[in-house]
């Protein structure tokens, strides 16, 4: 195996690293409490670390070509995954959502995680292969097949994830050719649909609420946000010390998963909050140049959009958890406790890696021929 990019690969490790020791503090007593074992989260997320790097490596390094040929195929899986939660007896329910499949012999997972993936995969092949102008009415047909799926998750329902989808959706059509038009028009739907889609459901409304003033129902919708809050303040500049946070003991609910960025900052202050998201932010970077710094037009598309799906994961968990954003259930990328989550990322820096790798492997062979193509060899 060729190989991989030493710098992306170590902050994926790092993270993974920092990723086991956060589950593990976060969840310990919580664990203790509802399982009888204080390591039973600690346990699960190793055994995802150890299937997430052997995703990792696989996706790293089978030839890119595959990839391109049979990567939108993730989608047609990931979509069907997603419309089999909506059935009865293969859902399952939990905090009045069907978001999880439960697979025989397998266990539970959560397939929105996957669809995320597979809408840049789909949409790097597209654009690879795409003969009609944006615009045009064959490419509105497209559009209106690609975004099907997507209305799913409001189905289970998952809002989270069609936001994050539906804006990475738009930034690569405003990326790669769409005009100003389109967004403006876009823009002006949006208003309405904000309307339908959030403040005439009661739930997401009191949300919007809670987050304008969370001291209006500190007991209730509030309450998230206002420990998530309390927990930054008592960890001030370096924290009260891994471990040593009063934060996840029950006053602060999802604190190994939704909520894990509040125990850090509780326990390691903001020094430890401002290192996790600079490494976030490397990682983020990384995958950036990646798009623009391919000439393959598959890879361009993927790693932009796949760079585009984690920031969002990253800025829409940590909003949240900060009180910049309304309540929303997404989980925090490496560091929340979740198989399908880790794996996932695992999957997506996966492709960023062979990108990365496929991308060098053709510029060195550019050189030895004296040329620079435009599209890694086949």
């Amino acid at each position: 195996m060729t190989r991989l990019d030493r710098g992306l690969l170590l902050a994926v490790f790092a993270f993974l690293g920092i990723g086991l020791v956060q589950v593990y503090s976060s969840s310990f007593m919580f664990a203790i409490e509802s399982r009888g074992d204080g390591l039973f989260f600690f346990k699960r997320q190793l055994l995802f670390t150890g299937i997430g790097i052997a995703v990792l490596l696989l996706t790293a390094s089978v030839p890119f070509r595959w990839i391109e040929k049979f990567g939108w195929w993730l989608w047609l899986i990931a979509a069907a995954a997603v419309a089999a939660t909506l059935i009865p007896g293969l859902g399952v329910k939990a905090g009045g959502a069907a978001r999880w499949l439960r697979v025989p012999g397998i266990g539970v997972f959560e397939p929105s995680e996957f669809l995320r993936i597979a809408l840049s995969l789909l949409l790097a092949t597209y654009f690879s292969r795409r003969s009609e102008r944006l615009g045009g009415y064959e490419f509105l047909v497209r559009t209106f097949v690609f975004l099907t799926p997507l209305f799913l998750l409001l189905k289970q329902p998952d809002f989270g994830s069609f936001v994050i989808c539906l804006i990475v959706f738009i930034g690569i059509l405003f990326a790669f050719g769409l005009k100003w038009r389109f967004l403006i028009a876009s823009a002006v739907v949006a208003v309405p649909a904000f309307y339908f889609l959030v403040m005439r459901v009661p739930y997401r409304r009191a949300r919007i609420a809670a987050f304008l003033d969370p001291w209006s129902d500190p007991e209730q919708k509030g309450f998230q946000v206002i420990q998530s809050m309390l927990s930054f303040q008592s960890g001030g500049l370096t924290g009260v010390g891994l471990g040593e946070g009063q934060g996840k003991l029950f006053f602060l609910p999802e604190a190994h998963t939704d909520f894990t960025l509040a125990v850090l900052g509780e326990e390691m202050g903001f020094v430890g909050v401002f290192v996790v998201l600079a490494l976030y932010g490397y990682l983020v970077f990384r995958g950036l140049q990646l798009a623009s710094r391919t000439e393959n037009m598959f890879a361009r598309v993927l790693a932009l959009g796949l760079s585009l799906t984690f920031a969002l994961s990253v800025f829409i968990n940590a909003g949240v958890v900060m009180g910049m954003l309304p309540t929303k259930g997404l989980t925090l990328p490496f560091l929340s406790s979740g198989g399908s989550s880790l794996i996932a990322t695992c999957l997506l820096f996966g492709l960023l890696l062979n990108i990365e790798r496929s991308d060098r492997l053709a510029t060195v062979a550019a050189r030895s021929a004296g040329s620079f193509p435009r599209r890694f060899h086949r």
